[in-house]
């Protein structure tokens, strides 16, 4: 497929109703709220299945106080021809966050510890996630949301971004790769600072 006509912005109170579409159109009870949820992996899948109103409404408090547990870029569609897209339609979202409201991704067993996450990490922001509508997949979606994030992150104080995806040697579902495809770094200058597979460590200054 070719790559869809996007436009990048910075996520805001405006986008609130188009980024609870979207994550209702992709099945997703998580609302990005995984890496500020403090209960057991249990309480939080249990959570995700039957009380994702829950979520929902955290990650609308978060968004409407401009709380950087919101924070991240969003993609609109601009010609949509050919799809069952509508024009002006969000149908991407990257959470891009300082890395001190993400301590809960660098305290998992593959990354914690490692030495390129010691010194100074003032200025350094996770791309902690990326999510894109069904009907958009695959046409550059995330590229151009990471391509956002190199943009505005400056912006919100950001240095450096880091990126934690999943680079898998077998085919794997959309869904498994919540954290972007390698490419879409790539694609965005970013380069690898701790190799191992299928889960690289990546950044990029800015």
């Amino acid at each position: 497929m070719n790559p869809l006509d996007i436009e990048t912005y910075p996520a805001g109170p405006e986008h609130e109703a188009g980024l609870l579409a979207l994550f209702e159109a992709t099945g997703s009870g998580c609302y990005c709220r995984y890496y500020h949820f403090t209960g057991p992996v249990n309480e939080w899948l249990e959570r995700c299945a039957v009380r994702a109103d829950e979520n929902r409404d955290e990650f609308r408090h978060a968004l409407t106080t401009h709380s950087d547990e919101a924070r991240g870029i969003v993609a609109i569609a601009r010609d949509t021809t050919g799809t069952s897209l509508s024009p002006g339609q969000l149908i991407g979202w990257l959470k891009v966050t300082p890395v001190e409201q993400m301590q809960k991704a660098y305290d998992r067993r593959l990354y914690k510890n490692l030495p390129c996450f010691t010194g100074d990490r003032a200025g350094v922001f996770l791309i902690g996630c990326a999510l894109v509508h069904p009907a958009a997949r695959k046409q550059g979606v995330t590229t151009a949301l990471v391509g956002g994030a190199v943009r505005f992150a400056p912006s919100w104080g950001a240095r450096a971004l880091e990126a934690l995806p999943r680079r898998p040697r077998e085919t794997v579902r959309d869904d498994e790769l919540w954290t972007g495809p390698v490419g879409a770094f790539s694609r965005n200058g970013f380069t690898e600072v701790h190799t191992f597979e299928p889960y690289p460590v990546l950044r990029r200054a800015v």
